[in-house]
């Protein structure tokens, strides 16, 4: 009867051991796939949340990503202010732009001003337009 019960113990802390070591691995695995991974989702998300909000804000009535509606395709408008410079000063620009409006500077249409857009939200959906421009190459 000993000879089991020696062997249940055993059995028991070789199993503990296994999965120690199996968790140990399984969470350095894990954290090197979520440093890689890591970026890239973060720009999906980003992409996501930037498009969530142009539809919540109404944006999308008269803008598409890539298509032309009533006014210019967003990715347009971040390619023509991406070239233009970088940084928070075209991010600044694009958020007045949003909620202030503009005229005469993608054709005859105008952009009505959105003041219901909140500054925040609005300097949101500037980086997220100006995301839209392919990268630039070095």
């Amino acid at each position: 009867m000993s000879r089991f019960r020696d062997f249940g113990v055993f059995f028991k802390l070789e199993t503990v051991r296994m999965y120690v070591t199996t968790s140990r691995t399984a969470a350095i695995v894990f954290g090197l796939w979520a440093i890689i991974v890591s970026p890239i989702g973060a720009q999906a998300a980003d992409q996501s949340t930037g498009e969530a909000l142009a539809q919540s804000k109404a944006c999308m009535a008269c803008h598409q990503v890539d298509s032309k509606r009533v006014g210019p395709p967003l990715r347009s408008i971040g390619e023509r202010y991406a070239a233009a410079g970088e940084g928070d000063a075209m991010v600044q620009y694009l958020a007045g732009k949003i909620r202030s409006g503009g005229r005469g500077v993608w054709g005859a249409v105008p952009m009505p001003a959105q003041p219901q857009v909140s500054e925040e939200d609005a300097r949101t959906l500037a980086e997220w337009v100006l995301s839209l421009a392919p990268a630039k190459s070095k």
